[in-house]
């Protein structure tokens, strides 16, 4: 090596690094599709490359929750509502059918707010194939669920003008317009990083939705609703589906956001759909106990809790006996066996063994 070599190897290194410096701060400032600016120190959301080609899978639980979508796919169409309007008619009284129609506006709002956030955040800011292809299908699939409740809604509500009033709950309702506005904030809000959201949506999915799921699974274990109940069945094993993803896409962030963060989120749900239930739109209504709903509430509360990686804060018990064979509820892993045993054959086989067991799995002690 000669001298005129060795005199500039120093400075060679030195604007290298001065390169890599600027390179690092020009990543930095992108600014995603969104307006978001990019978090370049979480490896999910950074720039990637790989991100149009599927394989090699390298995030293999991921990939299998997405398997677990595709495997449980299902339509509209097949809802049998035949026996629906006898017991809408002739079983169900003013009280219960006045709180149908409320859950069911609540519910048809809320899918397009969640898949509002997945079209505009989540979907772009993350940059990994296989959590990209649970979104892409998470999207789908909440296109049917809101179709199934606007179809609901068309099917037990004869009078065009009361439809027209569900339908535009958000702006009608005041209790659902609350729910509502608490999940829109976090579409719209540019400061709070990705790991904040992430816990805020999955408290929309797994917290919002879990008071009216049981209250519907009540209305079932009464006999009543068959086509509801079935629905019912196929969105709540969804929703689980979704809330267990936001967990599991939790555990692979490099900087998530503070224990007291994630409570706060978690305990504003709590006490949003606590009222909810128990005061705007009581559960008594339906011959349901409202102190009891409050606790089914913290169970499930604490539930997502334990599945953030974060203590109970509530320790409270299950109190219905009746959700035990619900997956976002129960024991029982509803993907694996449910009543309606609906599950696409074959999907599965290429992902058993690759993934950790479901988050939310109650067998364990916590």
């Amino acid at each position: 090596m000669d001298i005129d070599t060795v005199a500039t190897a120093p400075a060679a290194a030195a604007a290298a690094t001065k390169a890599e410096q600027a390179q690092q701060q020009q990543q930095q400032q992108q600014v995603a599709l969104n307006g978001r600016v990019i978090e370049v120190d979480e490896p999910i959301l950074r720039p990637n490359p790989d991100r149009f080609v599927m394989f090699p899978i390298k995030y293999h639980e991921i990939w299998e929750m997405y398997k677990k979508h595709e495997a449980s796919f299902w339509t509209a169409e097949e809802i049998d509502l035949s026996q629906d309007m006898a017991h809408w008619d002739n079983r169900l009284n003013d009280n219960e059918r006045h709180f149908i129609k409320y859950v069911l506006a609540f519910f048809a709002a809320s899918d397009g707010i969640v898949n509002e956030n997945l079209v505009q955040n989540f979907s772009t800011e993350v940059q990994i194939p296989e959590a990209r292809s649970f979104y892409g299908f998470q999207m789908m699939i909440e296109n049917i669920h809101s179709e199934t409740y606007s179809l609901l809604i068309d099917t037990y509500i004869r009078d065009p003008k009361e439809r027209d009033f569900l339908f535009h709950a958000i702006d009608n309702i005041p209790c659902i317009r609350r729910k509502a506005e608490w999940a829109l904030r976090w579409i719209d809000n540019r400061d709070a990083k990705f790991g904040v959201r992430l816990v805020a949506f999955a408290a929309v999915e797994g917290i919002f939705f879990s008071g009216s799921f049981a209250s519907i699974f009540w209305l079932k274990k009464r006999g009543l609703m068959p086509g509801l109940a079935f629905s019912n069945e196929l969105i709540c094993r969804d929703e689980g589906l979704h809330t267990d993803f936001a967990c599991v896409l939790f555990q692979h962030l490099q900087n998530p956001p503070p224990a007291a963060v994630v409570e706060q989120i978690i305990t504003e749900a709590v006490s949003i759909e606590q009222e909810f239930l128990s005061e705007a739109l009581p559960v008594s209504l339906i011959g349901m106990n409202a102190k009891l709903m409050r606790q089914y509430i913290e169970f499930v509360a604490d539930r997502l809790l334990v599945a953030l990686g974060q203590p109970k804060k509530y320790h409270s018990a299950n109190p219905f006996d009746f959700m035990d064979m619900i997956s976002m509820q129960g024991k029982t892993n509803f993907f694996e066996k449910r009543v309606s045993e609906y599950q696409k054959a074959g999907v599965m086989m290429g992902t058993q063994g690759n993934a950790r067991e479901t988050v939310f799995d109650l067998d364990e002690d916590f």
